[in-house]
């Protein structure tokens, strides 16, 4: 076997990276349409070949484990989709942390089993993590850019341009899961009307740093408009001013980018 760090052996090592990548890729692809013999047909390949590995990343294996976590979701085979799902999340955790929003998928997909299981109390507190973890990660940009509107004016008039520092997948993948949680959400908000506003805001955020701006001030409108009516007066205030941001795009264009110069 080739030395750790020789040439041959860093050659073999991409080549089982890019293998086990694309029995991923296909296994997803499959997946997505419906194809779960295949699929599971793909993920097992991609299994052997990370079990035959000694140097495989944690991301990796977090990926394989939340992929073979959707696919016994779909089989509704739950226990062995929690099995791989909390596999995911440790390994995911130990990749990028606990509050990372690459860790975030799994406990999505965990909170949504044991909403099918109606274990609502797991499933809430799962999804309430999600939302705060993905609240953080866009209120963080958020405030890089409003120090940067601070600062325009000393800047001999340069725009700044609105970024999520995500992929267009990643930007795919968040509406989808905060969407997901807001339609769950909804249905139950006169339990947690807070909650609901909270992804709402978050949503809301979401969007204004896509340069959707039309998005953004349905979801902030929509929660400023529960607020108001179930929640306090220092929550409506919050809201109001994330609107305000927005509003202000008006009078503070700013650059689009284009999908040849945006860079992650």
């Amino acid at each position: 076997m080739s030395a750790p760090d020789s040439a041959a052996y860093h050659h073999a090592l991409l080549q089982f990276r890019g293998r086990t990548a694309a029995w991923l890729a296909a296994a997803a692809a499959t997946a997505g349409l419906g194809r779960i013999i295949q699929a599971e047909e793909y993920l097992s390949q991609a299994q052997w070949t990370v079990l035959k590995s000694t140097r495989c990343s944690n991301a990796t294996h977090s990926l394989l484990h939340r992929n073979l976590g959707l696919l016994y979701m779909a089989k509704e085979t739950y226990e062995e989709a929690r099995y791989h799902l909390a596999n995911d999340i440790y390994f995911a955790s130990c990749a990028f942390g606990t509050e990372d929003i690459r860790t975030s998928g799994g406990y999505f997909q965990m909170a949504n089993i044991f909403h099918r299981l109606n274990k609502w109390d797991l499933a809430d507190t799962l999804f309430m993590k999600v939302t705060e973890i993905w609240h953080q990660y866009l209120n963080e940009h958020h405030q890089v850019l409003s120090q940067a509107r601070i600062q325009q004016i000393d800047l001999l008039g340069k725009q700044f341009e609105n970024d999520t520092g995500l992929d267009e997948a990643q930007e795919a993948e968040a509406i989808r899961i905060l969407t997901s949680i807001l339609e769950i959400r909804e249905s139950t908000s006169n339990k947690a009307p807070e909650k609901t506003v909270f992804v709402l805001k978050t949503l809301a955020m979401l969007y204004y740093l896509m340069m959707n701006s039309s998005k953004a001030q349905e979801c902030a409108m929509r929660a400023f408009s529960l607020a108001k009516e179930q929640l306090s007066v220092d929550e409506e205030t919050a809201i109001q001013e994330l609107l305000n941001l927005i509003s202000a795009e008006e009078f503070y264009p700013i650059t689009p980018i284009s999908s040849t110069s945006r860079v992650y």
